[in-house]
């Protein structure tokens, strides 16, 4: 109320021109915050109302009282919905709310709450089916991505995107795995193989067994499922229906 106040006074009683004067303030805190970490925020993950496209927005704040804060919680889904029109997280900060960009919004916002306030995550995914998860109170998102939009479908991308959440795989299947990280599995299973004695010439098999160990433990499709535990994911989905698939997913943890 003060900073509205002294704004007035300085504008001499010109509303529009006491609002540009805290508008301008607002921009002011963004600079001086600028190098503050905005590690809490909420995370949203939201899909568009035919299931094709999914997106994950996190907008990031410095503390957790902040990203409890129902307007804050609000503003990012607001942002999140305008993300599944958006083609990149430059293109959204562009976009226009409430008159101004988004990126003068979170300037705008910034001098209104006094924490650094950005957009810390946007990712994006299309299929012909998406369902979303958010775990955690606003703390990660997930979407997964579906081969066909079948009968079931709704309820399998949505406990897909739960193991997503829950589980954190590294890539969908095997062939997905960056190369360097199998390069650097294989090194340190033949490492501890040497280390146990075992002969040179089974290092080799034995450390691609322990590879495939890995790819099933950190791959989506061959995890196990995590309300069966017996059943891989890929194994649940064809439960439902023998053609569907899992084509993709994504996740943001803050």
């Amino acid at each position: 109320m003060m900073d509205s106040k002294r704004a007035l006074e300085e504008a001499e009683g010109d509303f529009e021109k006491a609002i540009e004067i805290l508008r301008k303030k607002g921009q002011k805190v963004a600079a001086k915050r600028a190098d503050r970490d905005s590690v809490e925020g909420a995370v949203i993950a939201m899909v568009n109302g035919d299931h094709t496209k999914g997106v994950i927005v996190s907008l990031n704040c410095e503390t957790d009282f902040v990203a409890k804060n129902n307007d804050f919680v609000a503003l990012a889904k607001r942002l999140a919905e305008m993300g599944l029109e958006s083609a990149d997280k430059d293109a959204l900060l562009n976009t226009q709310i409430d008159g101004i960009s988004v990126a003068e919004k979170l300037s705008e916002q910034t001098g209104v709450i006094g924490e650094k306030i950005e957009i810390g995550n946007f990712q994006k995914i299309e299929a012909p089916f998406v369902n979303a998860y958010i775990h955690a109170g606003n703390k990660i998102g997930a979407v997964a991505a579906l081969s066909s939009n079948v009968n079931g479908a709704e309820e399998v991308a949505k406990e897909v995107a739960m193991q997503v959440a829950a589980m954190n795989p590294i890539a969908l299947n095997e062939d997905q795995v960056d190369s360097a990280v199998i390069e650097k599995e294989l090194e340190i299973a033949k490492d501890q193989l040497r280390q146990e004695g075992k002969p040179e010439n089974m290092v080799e098999n034995i450390a691609k067994g322990k590879l495939n160990k890995f790819f099933k433990e950190n791959t989506l499709i061959h995890q196990p499922f995590i309300k069966d535990g017996k059943t891989s994911v890929s194994d649940y989905v064809k439960s439902v229906n023998p053609d569907l698939k899992v084509v993709g997913f994504i996740r943001y943890s803050l």
